[in-house]
């Protein structure tokens, strides 16, 4: 046999790209989930205990960060390219991108 029919082997670094996977969301978006959850639960207890609301209310008042933490992360994180998240808020915020503003700019340039 000839050496040309030897298999060769490289060194792809494919998994270097990957932020990993956990509960099916990329990256450390579960994080902003175990932070809506624990928020809940303090907000939960607060309003039942100390504050002696009914449990219905205390629960569903202790949904509204969790929502709003899976809102950011569907909306705005799964599945986006980096950056999607600020710039939708920088767009929120600001109005215009990168664009020149249309409103300062002359007509003609040598006015």
């Amino acid at each position: 046999m000839s050496a040309k029919s030897e298999l060769r082997l490289t060194d792809t670094n494919a998994a270097s790209d990957s932020k990993g996977r956990t509960w099916g969301l990329e990256g450390g978006l579960f994080w902003w989930l175990i932070g809506g959850i624990g928020a809940g639960i303090i907000v939960f207890f607060v309003l039942l205990v100390p504050m002696n609301s009914s449990l219905t209310l205390s629960f569903v008042v202790a949904l509204v960060p969790v929502s709003i933490c899976l809102a950011y992360i569907f909306a705005l994180r799964q599945g986006k390219p980096p950056g999607y998240d600020r710039d939708c808020f920088e767009y929120l915020m600001t109005g215009r991108g990168f664009s020149p503003d249309v409103d300062r700019s002359c007509s003609h340039p040598l006015l």
